[in-house]
């Protein structure tokens, strides 16, 4: 039976480099499943592997559209399940990596599937965010789905407006639309977790910031600025840098802005994948050949 093995955890700590140990180990390929990595003009902020990790095994799914492309975790689902389903012609084993949960989830259980909603509405919800601020959204959520309001993350505009949008342009909760019966995949799906202790994750993100900004963030940032109002610019890393250039703070409380709001982030995504009783959590220090033992034990125990 195919074999796809699913590396998550949160930012900074290591998936990457397991990626590709696994990788070479099973002679496989590596999908990311970053949503922040799909861009080409975002390279630095969103921790894309280097060409050095990228030349040791084939990647897929790692800066192949554009900022200016409307990309959403619908279309990446159908493209990947499509791309899976090549690589499973000449491998046995398929590595996924990412950070990002809601496209984890994507590929291994499938999407829940809303109504189509006419544009205006996201329009003006954008308008609103705008001109009212996104606290405004937040509260009006609250009073139509507070069980979506309760479970997103509040500081994504983008995830409030489509929670909102769906609420009001099928008159029905956003909520009321998830966990439905899915597909079922093809594959098996073998899941690792990398943690660590919390102040270990947190000083390895104020380190990865640091290097950030050394390798040119900054920079990176600038050139993409006049193009602010995209949704993938809408991130962590680059959100506090255009209030900078807007301006609005210094440089310096930009970065702190950076490494506390990636600290937040980890903090959400250690929570959505904790919630997956199927993970099997290893610390970020685990020797590999640990690891690979007990994907083995798991391959073994399902034949």
């Amino acid at each position: 039976m195919r074999q796809l093995i699913t590396i998550v955890g949160p930012t900074a700590i290591g998936k990457t480099s397991l990626s590709i140990e696994l990788a070479k180990h099973y002679n496989a390929p590596i999908i990311s499943c970053d949503s922040r990595q799909f861009y080409k003009e975002t390279k630095i902020g969103t921790a894309v592997p280097t060409e050095e990790e990228q030349a040791q095994a084939p990647h897929y799914f790692i800066q192949n559209r554009s900022i200016f492309e409307d990309y959403n975790v619908g279309q990446f689902e159908r493209d990947a399940l499509k791309e899976i389903e090549t690589l499973f012609e000449t491998n046995d084993v398929i590595i996924l990596v990412g950070g990002s949960g809601l496209y984890v989830d994507a590929v291994l259980k499938g999407l829940d599937y809303f109504p189509d909603i006419p544009p205006r509405i996201r329009e003006r919800l954008n308008l609103r965010l705008k001109e009212q601020g996104l606290e405004t959204l937040q509260l009006e959520l609250k009073k139509l789905d507070v069980e979506t309001y309760n479970s997103i993350a509040l500081d994504n505009p983008h995830r409030v407006i489509r929670a909102l949008e769906v609420c009001i342009g099928s008159e029905n909760t956003y909520s009321s639309y998830k966990n439905k019966p899915k597909t079922p995949r093809n594959f098996n799906t073998i899941k690792i977790g990398l943690n660590a202790e919390r102040q270990i994750i947190y000083d390895r993100i104020n380190q990865r910031v640091d290097i950030m900004m050394e390798d040119g963030l900054l920079e990176e940032a600038e050139m993409v600025y006049p193009h602010k109002a995209l949704n993938a610019l809408q991130t962590v890393g680059y959100r506090e840098l255009f209030s900078y250039f807007d301006g609005a703070i210094s440089l310096d409380f930009a970065i702190e802005e950076i490494k506390k709001n990636t600290r937040r982030f980890a903090k959400r995504q250690l929570t959505w994948f904790q919630k997956d009783k199927e993970t099997i959590w290893f610390d970020y220090l685990t020797k590999v050949e640990t690891i690979i033992q007990s994907i083995e034990k798991q391959i073994s125990n399902r034949s």
